[in-house]
């Protein structure tokens, strides 16, 4: 069977337990606290950044548009341009020719380039084709390629994208000859520059392909292909994004997004290293207040416990337990307890002296049926007592001895009244009917629960220690040392006894024929203790006692 856990092992468990669970909650209600502010942080922050953007690139856009007019009506750029297309009108130039105008174009708008800070400056022809490029990019902006344009962006057949301000190119009499654009490369430097801009990541798209990023590749093709359902609040690469669109023109589109994740991982550990902070506090408030509360409720409850362990190992039932002072509830179990123990108390009193008196009872109607014998079952009661006493034996067992010489002789019932009553010697087979009452007397009293103690007196106290006895011949410690008690109180009484077939032979007589077959007839501790007790007997015997036997010693 199990053993079950002390209270203040469980106060102590319960407490922490719940501690545990207030923190678990107050935990995961904080961790959701704590991502929808970054959230909200977040989006704001990322409106703010489109603000910016918005502002900057407007500011950028005007600065670049002065710019390029300026650059436009530079007279040797005009001049040089003239100069080839004028040439060119008239037809039939040779290629080396053609090829010198172009260098001498080239020449002005690379001067031009250095000028300004740019990946690329372009010179466009009317039919939008790339007449001639300058800059770091140029390479991406080949000869004769067309270029499409969409607002402030000009994606090339290369599949590069860039950001561009244009300025139509004017000769004389305001004839348009072309457009001057000034275009910056949509790559991971500008991407990385509106990174810095924002504080955010960035992701620059074309279509469904990644131009540049500076988040991870998952993230950014995840956001792509999300496209048309692409939300504030994103999944990308197992990761929740905040997402704002800073810039849409055609096919290119550019996305500030910030990660919740990692946004919230710094307040979200600094709520967490607070939080352990107050965690360890509280373990210890409460596993000492836990503590404190266990032993207030266990001490008193201990102490009850050892009161009544101790008063059941004394057999003490009438000692009363003390109250504690500690609680009225403590007070009030002990104040219960004592009144219950009290209740058993007189209700074992009064079934113990309703025991007694149908055993004497008993004993008496067995006694009354042969006016030689009256009072013989008291007065061996009273001899047994005497020597288990002097031997020195256990309360208890003397009470069982008391109680079990009182019935010793009740198996007699079954014995006819000729034969129990017959006034001279009893012949074979009377004393066969006679032998035969220990065993009807224990048949009897087996049916009853509480005589079970009893039943070897009763059965075996005609048991000698030669094995000559009846009824099973036991042979000296086989026999239970009850039985040889009153084995040894019963002759005595019968010896000291007036009977109808021989007078009382007398006290001195009866110890010294006990004495004579001590080892043989009758244990030898019982005699050596009945003759020392019975001289000094008669103060100690109760007055009821007393008279019984003085009628036959």
């Amino acid at each position: 069977m199990r053993t079950p856990p002390r209270l203040i092992a469980r106060t102590l468990a319960v407490t922490l337990v719940t501690v545990t669970v207030m923190l678990s909650v107050v935990f995961i209600v904080l961790t959701i606290e704590t991502r929808d502010r970054v959230r909200a942080a977040e989006t704001s922050k990322l409106d703010a950044t489109e603000k910016v953007f918005s502002q900057e690139e407007a500011a950028r856009q005007g600065d670049q548009l002065t710019m390029l007019t300026a650059l436009a009506e530079h007279p040797r750029i005009k001049a040089a341009i003239d100069t080839y297309f004028s040439e060119m009108s008239f037809g039939g130039v040779p290629p080396d020719q053609e090829q010198s105008l172009r260098q001498t174009v080239r020449r002005q708008l690379d001067d031009l380039a250095r000028a300004i800070d740019a990946d690329t400056l372009a010179l466009l022809d009317a039919n939008g084709r790339v007449f001639l490029a300058s800059g770091d990019a140029r390479d991406h902006w080949p000869v004769g390629q067309p270029v499409e344009m969409f607002q402030n962006v000009a994606v090339l057949p290369g599949g590069e994208a860039f950001r561009v301000t244009a300025a139509p190119l004017r000769l004389a009499g305001d004839r348009d000859i072309g457009t001057l654009v000034l275009a910056t490369s949509l790559d991971a430097n500008y991407a990385q520059q509106l990174s810095n801009l924002a504080g955010a990541g960035i992701v620059i798209a074309l279509g469904d392909r990644v131009l540049a990023r500076t988040v991870s590749d998952e993230a950014a093709r995840a956001l792509v292909t999300a496209g048309a359902e692409l939300g504030p609040m994103q999944m990308l690469d197992d990761d929740e994004y905040a997402i704002q669109p800073l810039f849409s023109a055609g096919p290119v589109r550019i996305y500030s997004l910030s990660s919740i994740d990692n946004a919230a991982s710094g307040p979200t550990r600094d709520a967490l290293e607070a939080l352990g902070a107050i965690a360890m506090g509280s373990f210890l408030l409460a596993t000492l207040g836990s503590l404190w509360l266990a032993r207030a409720l266990t001490n008193p409850i201990d102490t009850l416990s050892r009161d009544i362990a101790t008063m059941s190992a004394a057999r003490e039932y009438g000692r009363m337990l003390q109250p504690t002072g500690s609680s009225r509830e403590i007070d009030g179990l002990a104040t219960a307890f004592n009144d219950l123990m009290q209740g058993l108390t007189n209700a074992e009193r009064d079934t113990r002296a309703a025991y007694v008196g149908a055993i004497r009872a008993l004993a008496a109607a067995l006694d009354a049926r042969d006016p030689y014998t009256a009072g013989h079952s008291e007065r061996v009661s009273a001899y047994s007592v005497l020597i288990a006493r002097e031997l020195k034996l256990a309360e208890a067992d003397v009470d069982v001895i008391r109680l079990g010489a009182l019935l010793h002789d009740i198996g007699k019932i079954g014995v006819a009244d000729e034969v129990l009553r017959k006034p001279g010697p009893l012949s074979a087979s009377e004393f066969e009917q006679i032998k035969r009452h220990p065993a009807l007397g224990a048949r009897i009293l087996r049916q009853v629960p509480f005589l079970a103690p009893h039943l070897p007196i009763v059965e075996l106290h005609h048991e000698r220690p030669d094995g000559k006895g009846y009824p099973f011949g036991l042979r000296a410690d086989d026999i239970p040392v009850a039985a040889r008690i009153v084995h040894v109180a019963d002759a005595l009484d019968a010896m000291t006894s007036v009977r109808a077939y021989r007078p009382s032979r007398g006290t001195s007589f009866a110890l010294e024929e006990l004495q004579r077959c001590s080892g043989s007839e009758f244990d030898p501790a019982c005699v050596d203790a009945i003759c020392a007790a019975l001289p000094t007997a008669s103060p100690l015997l109760e007055p009821q006692l007393q008279e019984l036997l003085g009628r036959g010693v």
